[in-house]
């Protein structure tokens, strides 16, 4: 069974002053995500993320459709003690110290000293904000704020995590510390589901991404199948060869260049490349590394939104799913 089950999810909103209208921030979602996996939903604003978080934690109620975590029902009481969730833009009472805080929301889990003592100075510690831990919220950045959101989402061990925009307002630092914090969170067999728009840290952590844009999903898939179908050729990089080895080189594939008393070749395909590594090899040429040319996730995101909108202008739309 899926940790998280999402089917048909329809949110409207009545918009306009005078004479309301609805508008439709999410339009027909169908979603599943397998325990344990670190699943990315991107899309840019007005997508429908911050939506579709919100319901599945109960703040919302859908027009139309349904969905589950761990089997249960949204509304499910004891189902919301085995989750935990950031919001976008976290507010927290500012005249509590980051301890007071992370403690009064482990008693609102039931959660009892000594043991809570020790889970509060864990984590703390796990989003490097030892340091500050008697300071008022309120003292806080943004980035600090951020971090201790990230925290009280742990208090309870979810099962589930739920992360909107979570490297937000983030340091180079610190987004190094959360990408850490998921990876455990990972290897610990439990479920993060987070929207970002930080394409890099989606295209490190994730399994799977989902790619939403005006409401609907436009594709989603294992990360290494949507970028497989990217590749272009294939970088090989190569040391020690001679200006005649380079001039030999420069003549077996379109495009070479020099970096210091480096070469970097681009090859067409895997034949070219073991050609390109046989002569270089022949030639007392020390190969360095062999790397895939692809788009990144970047891209592959701005031409999904691109080709969604043209769908929408020419009245054909889409819906797609890969590599599930």
């Amino acid at each position: 069974m899926p940790a998280i089950e999402i089917r048909g999810l329809t949110k409207d909103f009545l918009a306009g002053f005078w004479k309301k209208r609805p508008v439709r921030a999410l339009d027909g979602l169908d979603l599943a995500v397998e325990k344990g996996e670190v699943f990315g939903f991107l899309g840019p604003n007005g997508a429908g993320k911050t939506t579709t978080l919100k319901i599945l934690i109960n703040l919302l109620r859908p027009t139309s459709g349904h969905a589950q975590i761990l089997g249960e029902p949204l509304d499910s009481i004891p189902m919301h003690g085995r989750i935990g969730y950031l919001p976008e833009n976290p507010y927290f009472y500012d005249y509590l110290t980051a301890r007071e805080f992370l403690t009064y929301v482990g008693k609102l889990f039931g959660i009892r000293q000594p043991v809570l003592g020790r889970k509060v100075k864990e984590l703390i510690e796990r989003v490097g904000l030892e340091d500050s831990a008697g300071f008022q919220l309120r003292k806080f950045s943004k980035g600090m704020i951020q971090r201790i959101g990230i925290a009280q989402a742990l208090v309870n061990d979810p099962e589930v995590v739920f992360l909107d925009e979570p490297m937000s307002g983030l340091d180079p630092l610190g987004r190094r510390e959360v990408r850490q914090v998921i990876a455990s969170l990972k290897s610990g067999g439990v479920t993060v589901f987070f929207s970002s728009h930080i394409l890099p840290d989606v295209e490190t952590l994730c399994d799977r991404v989902a790619i939403m844009n005006r409401g609907r999903l436009q594709a989603v898939g294992a990360l290494n199948e949507i970028l497989k179908v990217k590749i272009e050729g294939h970088e090989v990089v190569l040391a020690g060869a001679s200006p005649q080895v380079f001039a030999e080189l420069s003549g077996m594939c379109g495009q070479l260049t020099s970096l210091g008393d480096r070469l970097s070749l681009r090859a067409s395909d895997s034949a070219q490349v073991a050609s390109i590594v046989a002569f270089a090899a022949s030639r007392g040429a020390e190969l360095i590394s062999v790397n895939p040319i692809r788009s990144s996730l970047e891209d592959f995101f701005f031409e999904e939104i691109t080709a969604g909108v043209s769908a929408e202008r020419d009245g054909t739309g889409r819906n797609r799913e890969r590599a599930q």
